[in-house]
């Protein structure tokens, strides 16, 4: 029997790198995390850029760590919640690629991080509602190389 994330999956492979049109699920986790940014911002005067947050972290702790940890914190703590809530199906989460590539792939999304100053949340989300130019060239970047990569990834290399 497959999930109910699972059903608009391609039927042949419950593991495909397809995934399911979802806009209910979207539009909720969009205003979640508009709000943890306006609430971020608002509260302590912070951007909600996830590679700085988390980054931050890897080096001397700070007082003003704390705040930090606990952001991540909730992050892996809604992702949790949000499972046994049913709001995904966790077993049918599936990664393709083997730990070499999720090593350099993660290397390559550290680097580009420093090089671009800042990671798709806090381009995408915080940059642009406050109209930062680089944000906007950034994101507009970022979805580039998106939209190129799945296609090469469905239509050239033919990946499921």
């Amino acid at each position: 029997m497959l999930s109910r994330h699972q059903e608009g999956m391609d039927p042949l492979d419950a593991h495909s790198l397809a995934t399911a049109f979802t806009p209910l699920a979207g539009l909720a986790g969009g205003i979640l995390i508009g709000l943890s940014a306006i609430l971020l911002m608002g509260g302590l005067g912070r951007v909600a850029g996830v590679s700085g947050i988390f980054g931050a972290l890897l080096g001397r702790w700070r007082p003003d760590n704390a705040w930090r940890a606990l952001f991540i914190l909730g992050l892996l703590a809604g992702t949790i919640l949000t499972s046994l809530l049913g709001g995904f199906d966790s077993n049918s989460m599936a990664f393709p690629g083997n730990p070499m590539t999720t090593v350099v792939g993660g290397l390559l999304v550290g680097l580009g991080t420093t090089l671009g100053a800042g990671c798709t949340s806090g381009h995408g989300i915080c940059g642009i509602a406050r109209l930062s130019m680089r944000s906007i060239v950034s994101t507009g970047v970022f979805m580039f190389f998106a939209v190129a990569t799945v296609y090469l990834m469905r239509h050239v290399i033919g990946a499921s």
